[in-house]
């Protein structure tokens, strides 16, 4: 088999898919063969992403339940099916920084965005799956629900340990039903979101970047390559994993000079 068609005939669902990773790894997933349908709540954004892969924008705001399952059912009333969701979907606002500056209105934003958006979204892509008795799950985590760190987004970190539990009890409970549901771990990514962090506290960068030990960032497009892994075939005794892609910074303990 062709390995740039290996996702040929699926339709995937990316939310966040208007920039970053979400738009890497729909274009990823378009040049596989996937079909893909582009959640976001940027208008602009997502319908310029669904334009560019020949795909179908839906406005969604995830942390709705309404509006995800409109997502996802328009997904399989337009396409027939929905076979792969990219959860993924997430902010990281300045308003969230350490835990005695973080106020609730921040807490629970982020909460909602980057936890609560993944459970309502698992459930409404396993809605399709379930009966169809197949589909891959990505749920985006991250590195730091694996590790702590000393320069804290308390409720953004939180909010990933919560991905990654949930992710792990979802690929356990429906294995046997032909769903595979991983967490995908990456390290710091250069996208516009890390970039605005970044550009307002360059001393925050520069101690995250020196205990990566490949001595960078990630680029997008290496973030997508493991989603489509994950998505696709090659990985069909994979499922309930912590799917680390870092750069090593999970198993650093002292990096090279």
């Amino acid at each position: 088999m062709d390995l740039r068609q290996r996702l040929a005939g699926r339709v995937a669902v990316v939310t966040g898919g208007g920039g970053g990773i979400g738009l890497a790894a729909a274009r990823r997933m378009h040049a596989e063969g996937a079909m893909i349908v582009v959640g976001d709540v940027d208008p602009a954004a997502g319908g310029a992403a669904a334009e560019e892969l020949a795909g179908l924008f839906v406005h969604v705001d995830v942390s709705d339940e309404d509006e995800v399952d409109r997502l996802f059912e328009t997904a399989a009333e337009t396409c027939g099916s929905v076979d792969i969701a990219f959860n993924n979907a997430g902010i990281s606002p300045p308003e969230d920084d350490v835990i005695e500056t973080t106020e609730m209105p921040a807490w629970q934003r982020v909460q909602d965005v980057n936890l609560t958006s993944v459970y309502l979204c698992c459930r409404a892509a396993l809605r399709h799956m379930v009966p169809a008795g197949k589909g891959s799950i990505v749920n985006t985590a991250s590195f730091v629900a694996v590790m702590g760190s000393a320069t804290s987004q308390i409720s953004y970190t939180a909010s990933k340990g919560g991905v990654l539990a949930m992710s792990r009890e979802l690929g356990v409970q429906f294995a046997r039903q032909g769903i595979r549901v991983n967490a995908l771990c990456p390290g710091p990514v250069n996208t516009p979101l890390l970039q605005e962090l970044f550009a307002t506290d360059p001393q925050r960068a520069a101690r995250r970047l020196v205990h990566v030990p490949l001595g960078r960032f990630a680029e997008p497009n290496e973030i997508a390559a493991a989603v489509a892994f994950l998505a696709s075939d090659d990985a069909s005794f994979i499922t309930a994993s912590t799917f680390m892609v870092d750069g090593g910074i999970s198993s650093a303990y002292v990096t090279p000079l």
